[in-house]
């Protein structure tokens, strides 16, 4: 008789997640359908590594999709938590904290002379719209293809054929006519977005962007697009919205803004703003933010907003970037690693490009250049998929998805660095 196969711990795990949630996760890409196989169930992590329900320890270029700048459970984060847990976690006021964390986002970006805290990225990107939408008496507004800003309505639609066209709906359940309000372009084409402005101007709102694409992999700005942008809506009355939800505190202190010196009307903060820890923003000109309620009749609310620990562990974050400013190193190891990389795909005669600003990578497996929503989803994904898996076997930890940035952290050796490029020369060898 043959012996029946002991269930791991994570496919037990997996198990029953499927029996619980749908699809077994709380969010769609944690489930490896892009790649194969079952996910696993992290259970630690310490620094650069994380450690699964069997005890395997990986080197982690996820970051819990990068809020972890300093790595995971770093000290002074968990020191503050600690000391904010002592006096409890939610009270439904207003908090101390969430003035010292103010203080600190207005310092690193004064475009955003007012700050308003909500939870997620999410609403802070429909928040910021409705708020764009009240101060113009306008309407439509525009995003680019391939760019993610949450999962609200009007912001989950695609572009079809042609030079640009009204958004159609990219999830059941999102209704048509609210989706028609989205005018979407394609990411780094200055021209197409001049003659959207001339046909449309009048009646945009607002032009939200990622400054560096983080959701179609990653893609940098080509010269010449954000001050496209910018000179395009401040000659139509139109607000101009950066989320930085990814970029902010990521590529420098005052983020994307900063690097490529456009100053936005409106700006998206998350991810490191709280540390690890559910928390984002938006914010903008003290005379455009008087305009939400209690001052102005635009109304937005959260219970959780500027939730004491977010609050504590964000501050503990900002605190440890704003003394180290860890930017020039962060960009030398992921440097190091991108090129490692791709003189590995070379050497195997693949078409392999690996996308790097700052510390944000991703992988393309194909040609450069990848400056588009068209170029980045010309990577085969069969590739990927092997390399990921590959990856995952020798101890890594890449995202679960082709078209998704990794993230290098203060927390990241150059010991980590080699062992990963080690760990890509042997599965590229393989593939």
């Amino acid at each position: 008789m043959t012996k029946k196969k002991k269930e791991s711990v994570n496919a037990r795990l997996w198990r029953q997640a499927q029996a619980l949630m749908p699809g077994g996760v709380s969010s769609p890409v944690r489930a490896f359908k892009a790649v194969g196989g079952d996910p696993l169930f992290f259970v630690k992590g310490r620094g650069a590594e994380v450690v699964d329900a069997e005890g395997r320890r990986f080197i982690d270029y996820v970051g819990a999709w990068g809020p972890l700048i300093l790595g995971h459970a770093p000290p002074a984060v968990a020191r503050a938590l600690r000391a904010t847990l002592a006096y409890g976690w939610g009270f439904g006021a207003t908090h101390p904290l969430e003035i010292e964390l103010a203080s600190l986002v207005q310092d690193a970006f004064p475009s955003m002379e007012r700050v308003r805290f909500v939870s997620s990225g999410t609403e802070a990107a429909m928040s910021a719209v409705r708020l764009a939408r009240a101060a113009t008496r306008r309407e439509l507004i525009v995003k680019f293809i391939g760019c993610y800003h949450g999962h609200a309505d009007g912001l989950l639609v695609r572009a079809g054929s042609g030079v640009a066209t009204f958004g159609l709906p990219d999830s059941p359940g999102v209704v048509k006519r609210l989706a028609e309000k989205t005018l979407v372009l394609p990411y780094n084409d200055a021209e197409v977005f001049k003659e959207a402005m001339l046909r449309h101007g009048e009646r945009i709102a607002c032009v939200l962007v990622e400054p560096v694409a983080g959701n179609m992999g990653v893609v940098p700005p080509v010269p010449g697009f954000l001050e496209a942008l910018r000179a395009g809506t401040k000659h139509y009355g139109a607000l101009l919205a950066f989320d930085e939800v990814i970029t902010g505190f990521r590529l420098g202190w005052s983020g994307a803004q900063a690097v490529f010196k456009i100053r936005p009307d409106l700006t998206l903060l998350g991810k490191i703003l709280g540390g690890g820890l559910p928390a984002a923003a938006y914010g903008g000109s003290a005379h455009l933010m008087e305009r939400l309620a209690p001052q102005g009749a635009v109304y937005q609310a959260g219970t959780l907003s500027g939730n004491p620990l977010a609050m504590a562990a964000g501050i503990a974050t900002l605190s440890v970037l704003r003394r180290t400013r860890p930017y020039q190193r962060l960009a030398r190891l992921t440097e190091r690693l991108a090129r490692g990389i791709e003189a590995a795909g070379r050497r195997k005669g693949m078409a392999l490009t690996v996308n790097r600003v700052g510390s944000l990578w991703t992988p393309f497996f194909r040609e450069p250049p990848v400056l588009s929503y068209i170029s980045a989803s010309g990577t085969n994904r069969t590739l990927y998929a092997r390399f990921f898996r590959g990856m995952l076997a020798r101890g890594v930890s890449l995202p679960p998805s082709a078209l998704e940035a990794a993230f290098v952290s203060t927390a990241h050796t150059e010991r980590q660095i080699d062992r990963t490029l080690e760990a890509a020369r042997k599965v590229l060898k393989a593939i």
